[in-house]
């Protein structure tokens, strides 16, 4: 079973930057799409980003141009770059295969608030 690890949420003022991570256990990661999650108080976990084996990316609209999703094959590590953070970005940030399959991780806190 892949075990997911997600680190590098925080407290951030609005127009901030963090850089999350997410180490996936296993030798499949680099055969699957990866793609990051977020899930705020009351509402449905959306999908935000994902990256394909070949390094293709696609955006939810509501953060294009702002974050941008890469992977390291050789770390088994997907990463979240992201930029110009607003508050209505602040909610629990999930990495999964994607479409998800394994067992999701504890997730990230991502605060952004003055």
């Amino acid at each position: 079973q892949v075990q997911l690890v997600e680190s590098g949420g925080g407290l951030v003022q609005p127009g901030g930057s963090l850089r999350l991570s997410c180490v996936a256990s296993g030798s499949v990661f680099s055969n699957s799409a990866m793609g990051w999650s977020r899930q705020a108080p009351g509402k449905q976990r959306e999908l935000v980003a994902y990256i394909t084996t070949d390094g293709s990316t696609k955006y939810a609209d509501s953060v294009q141009g702002r974050f941008t999703i890469s992977r390291a094959n050789a770390k088994n590590t997907v990463y979240l770059q992201m930029n110009s953070l607003k508050p209505e970005d602040t909610a629990v940030y999930y990495c999964n295969r994607n479409p998800p399959r394994w067992t999701w991780g504890q997730g990230t806190q991502v605060t952004v608030s003055s």
